[in-house]
């Protein structure tokens, strides 16, 4: 239906001076709840309705102001005369504008003629679904969840010979005792491939409950008649059980089997025929043999000779592959004496090698197949702390696998909460090292005059109160295991040519020593500065950056990965629940609240903020109100965020940020001096700034 067809009465419009309180006037004379806001040529400037009213009521706004500024002035749709009104509503359309051609405002198309609409589209879908299941060939009958016939389509009326009108509301029961839907109401369960018997007639049956809101309202059934076809089966099914025969025959055959017709052409190979020529047998299927040999396919066709001598025929063969076989061909002649059929058989006569190759196959598989069981075993039962969700982890965690196999040093970058620690434990975890200590060590948390002993250990008298016996530090400790050197941007400068010594040399001396230790430790170690610029300052050794650096693993902020937010707060949410002997639930709006919130904290500040909850929280569902006030709709409100994606020069990025405040100052306020009054600056600086970025403010 076009709109013109729905426009109805006079045209009730307002502009943007009319105060708030005349059109709450206009509204209530026309009894309207909205209309179109038009300049002194009848174009489009907005639209504003009663929600616009109580919006300024609850804002406490002075009703003499003009409408203008509060109406909605884009994001509503606007229709023409002559469109589809099917093209332009959806559902949540409460009004459509209408303009003409030069874009005047004609008419406004309120939320009961829009119901219209829907109640005509759903009479006939309504009849078309009616339409449908009265054309289908199977029985379909539903019923409502007390079991009475609901649904009894033209099929059911023929094989049943009972007319729809006569049994509708009916116990299905009373009309067709063995439908066994009662049973699927009661049970909740869908009862597929049901055989039934009905006038004598057999049946195949599907039943499924029907549910709504999770509710069971009624049940289905759909048959269709398979007496005659079950005749038609017992034959087929001895045609299929002859083939299935000689499928296998042929398949299970250790030697290859090409067959072809009296002509030539290529009907079917089996398997082993594929793996001694090493030829899909694709390549082959369909094609006459003199064009397998004029491809190259195979140096010479035994079956063209058999054909061509009409007997059999053995010859050594030679496939494109390099492949030696020994091929033999045999003619089947029909009763007239005709050849119909040729069989070769091939044999590969290297099959020692085929046997080796066979071998390393098999070894390259296994070694293959067990990498992949080792990053499964990692993603999935490797840590009850490791949740994974986003492609960037998964791509880590391949890594963590890779790691895990060798010793290389590693260096895990990345914000403080990532869990950078976690990736150490779980490379030494699944590594050749897992049965050995995994010492950790934060270099920021010792003081800088402990710190050298506490890695390298002491002898007595190194220092006043030292134990008599010494100390072994941590490389002693972490001995044949692994090393986790968190924070090692913090290390000092005197101490970072000693630990470079140590990972070079594999060796160590204990402060106040003379003996000098080997030690086989593997070294991993962790930051969230930036080690580079580090290097550039001198802060940072650049060789023992290097020395680090060997396989470098970077772990992306939470808010770069946003899939893994979910399942992070289900896992935090069991482990409280569990701590604490809880049942707390969060619920899906607060998942969306904390989808949209920047981490600075990453995984830590999330698994504080779960725990908080779990624990603050009075009720069992964790709501958004719930939340800090830092989680509100508004403070996540984008548009009053600086996020910062990368570093660039600060110049750039102050003038990028005045440039964009500016625009939203723009959109938002009529003159300089609005915009000023806003921005807490003169409104000359609005003036002069807007120059600057090329804006056209008005003054």
């Amino acid at each position: 239906m076009k709109i013109k067809e729905f426009i109805k009465g006079k045209l009730i419009w307002l502009t943007e001076e009319v105060p708030i309180r005349e059109a709450v006037k206009i509204f209530i004379e026309n009894k309207i709840d909205g209309a179109p806001v038009v300049d002194a040529d009848f174009k489009m400037k907005g639209l504003f309705t009663k929600s616009h009213v109580y919006r300024a009521i609850e804002q406490e706004l002075d009703l003499q102001t003009p409408v203008g500024r509060v109406m909605t002035r884009d994001g509503f749709i606007i229709g023409h005369p002559e469109e589809d009104i099917d093209d332009v509503i959806f559902p949540g359309l409460g009004r459509l504008p209408v303009v003409d051609d030069e874009g005047r405002v004609i008419a406004l198309i309120t939320r009961t003629d829009l119901a219209g609409v829907f109640y005509n589209s759903y009479q006939i879908l309504a009849s078309q679904l009616d339409t449908i299941i009265d054309s289908t060939h199977n029985m379909i009958i539903a019923t409502d969840c007390e079991g009475r016939i609901k649904v009894f389509n033209k099929a059911s009326e023929r094989m049943l010979d009972v007319k729809s009108e006569e049994v509708r509301g009916r116990p299905i029961v009373e009309i067709f005792p063995n439908s066994g839907l009662p049973a699927t109401i009661r049970t909740g369960a869908e009862k597929p491939l049901q055989k039934i018997t009905l006038n004598g007639r057999n049946f195949i049956s599907n039943r499924s409950p029907i549910k709504k809101d999770g509710e069971i309202i009624g049940a289905v059934a759909v048959l269709q008649d398979i007496s005659e076809l079950e005749n038609i089966s017992q034959e087929l099914k001895y045609v299929k059980e002859l083939n299935e025969e000689l499928d296998a025959i042929i398949e299970s055959s250790f030697d290859g089997l090409y067959i072809s017709d009296g002509e030539g052409k290529t009907l079917r190979v089996n398997k082993a025929f594929e793996m001694i020529m090493g030829i899909s047998r694709d390549e082959f299927l369909d094609k006459n043999v003199e064009d397998i040999e004029k491809e190259g396919l195979v140096s010479e066709s035994v079956t063209f000779l058999t054909l061509k001598k009409r007997k059999p025929v053995t010859i050594i063969q030679e496939a494109k592959t390099g492949k030696i076989t020994l091929a033999t061909g045999s003619p089947v002649y029909d009763k007239k004496g005709n050849i119909f059929r040729v069989v070769c058989n091939v044999r590969d006569i290297t099959e020692l090698n085929l046997l080796r190759q066979r071998l390393e196959q098999a070894e390259g598989l296994s070694q293959h197949y067990e990498s992949q069981l080792r990053t499964l075993k990692l993603q999935f039962i490797g840590s009850s702390n490791m949740i994974i969700n986003s492609s960037s982890m998964r791509d880590i965690l391949e890594v963590v696998n890779r790691l895990a196999q060798v010793d290389s040093t590693t260096l895990i970058t990345g914000e403080s909460g990532t869990g950078k620690e976690l990736i150490a434990e779980t490379i030494h975890r699944y590594s050749s090292r897992k049965d050995e200590p995994f010492i950790r060590v934060n270099c920021g948390a010792i003081p800088d005059n402990l710190l050298e002993s506490e890695l390298f250990g002491y002898e007595y008298g190194a220092f006043s109160g030292a134990r008599q016996e010494g100390k072994p530090g941590f490389f002693e400790l972490a001995n044949g295991g692994t090393l986790f050197l968190d924070e090692i941007g913090e290390l000092p400068i005197n101490l970072q040519v000693k630990l470079l010594r140590a990972i070079q040399s594999k060796e160590i001396m204990r402060v106040g020593g003379e003996a000098v230790k080997k030690i086989d430790v593997r070294i991993i170690a962790a930051t969230n500065r930036n080690l580079t610029e580090m290097v550039k300052t001198r802060a940072f050794r650049e060789d023992l950056y290097y020395r680090l650096n060997v396989v470098p693993l970077h772990v992306p902020p939470l808010r770069d990965r946003r899939e893994d937010i979910p399942p992070l707060i289900s896992h935090f949410v069991q482990i409280f629940n569990r701590k604490y002997n809880m049942n707390k639930r969060v619920a899906a709006e607060v998942i969306d609240l904390l989808m949209g919130y920047n981490w600075p904290g990453n995984v830590r500040e999330l698994e504080n903020l779960i725990e908080r909850m779990v624990v603050v929280t009075p009720h069992d569902a964790i709501n958004k109100e719930d939340l800090p006030f830092q989680f509100d709709q508004n403070a996540l409100d984008q548009s009053t965020q600086v996020l910062v994606r990368s570093v660039i020069p600060l110049r750039e990025a102050i003038e990028s940020t005045e440039k964009q405040l500016l625009e939203q100052a723009y959109k938002n306020y009529r003159t300089t001096r609005q915009m000023a009054g806003a921005l807490k600056v003169n409104a000359s600086t609005i003036v002069r700034k807007a120059a600057k970025y090329g804006l056209n403010v008005r003054e």
